[in-house]
């Protein structure tokens, strides 16, 4: 795998799932979502992964949304931008496709179906090869999510189908702590890392909730990195939520700086992502 000597933070600000009547801080407009991105740089993140939201703060996959947000995003930001082509559990799966006319840095690649709280994230096999095809053909970097071991397998079976992604390098995020998925333990997690196929060249992790920090901590010292954000964490103590997404950004930095792993600029990321610069 890559060197792990810094640590890549994504930031995951908004999500799919909350409501913004109930977290009134939740970034969902395009002005939010940008303000956010530049603190978040700021805070020490290097790529973004985005959700989308509506003007009645629904989650959508318009692409005149999401290319606003993604050419907004890059006049404001040197993030490496990623989009969600999970959306939210109800959206169709050629919907989801169209995620790519974007034009993102990146794009998320879930590496199976899983049981999702009460719903069901679907990502069927030829649904997950069509995506994997489309980001080769449009340049795009995919980051392989993972939810469970089984995801792990089905990782090596595309790439076994169709080679590596575009720029070269395979970079998963293990989500762990989804109601359905795999535990948000540092157990589990490393039994997934065990199981990593060998073009992989780094990986980060996600703690849902309450396993934030014991996975982020367990991450950083086996040698990956990091993901947090409002979408997957709104409370930051026992008692104390969240008011803004830089708040997890700046306690992960501070975490790698004491593991003597600190935060990639966002050229660096591009580099060990293999990303293609489209910002100029």
């Amino acid at each position: 795998m890559a060197p792990t000597t810094g640590t890549l933070i994504t930031v995951a600000p908004t999500g799919a799932e909350l409501a913004k009547a109930d977290f009134p801080q939740l970034p969902t407009s395009l002005e939010e979502l940008v303000d956010t991105a530049v603190a978040c740089e700021s805070a020490g993140a290097s790529m973004i992964h985005l959700h989308i939201r509506d003007s009645e703060h629904r989650p959508t996959l318009d692409r005149g949304h999401l290319k606003a947000a993604v050419d907004a995003l890059r006049e404001r930001t040197s993030l490496v931008i990623q989009l969600s082509t999970g959306g939210s559990v109800h959206d169709p799966l050629e919907q989801r496709l169209t995620v790519l006319d974007a034009e993102p840095d990146s794009c998320s690649l879930t590496c199976g179906t899983t049981n999702f709280g009460d719903d069901v994230f679907l990502n069927p096999y030829g649904f997950m090869s069509d995506l994997y095809v489309q980001a080769q053909e449009r340049e795009v970097v995919p980051e392989f999510e993972l939810f469970d071991l089984g995801h792990v397998a089905s990782l090596a079976r595309l790439i076994d189908a169709h080679g590596l992604p575009f720029g070269g390098k395979v970079h998963v995020d293990f989500v762990t702590g989804v109601p359905g998925g795999m535990p948000g333990t540092p157990a589990a997690l490393l039994a997934g890392v065990a199981m990593l196929p060998p073009e992989v060249t780094s990986w980060s992790a996600t703690g849902i909730g309450r396993s934030h920090l014991p996975v982020a901590a367990a991450a950083l010292a086996a040698g990956g990195h990091l993901r947090v954000g409002m979408e997957d964490n709104v409370v930051f103590a026992r008692g104390i939520p969240v008011e803004h997404n830089s708040q997890l950004v700046e306690r992960v930095a501070h975490l790698a700086e004491v593991m003597q792993r600190p935060t990639l600029s966002t050229d660096d990321a591009r580099l060990m992502l293999g990303v293609k610069d489209r910002r100029r």
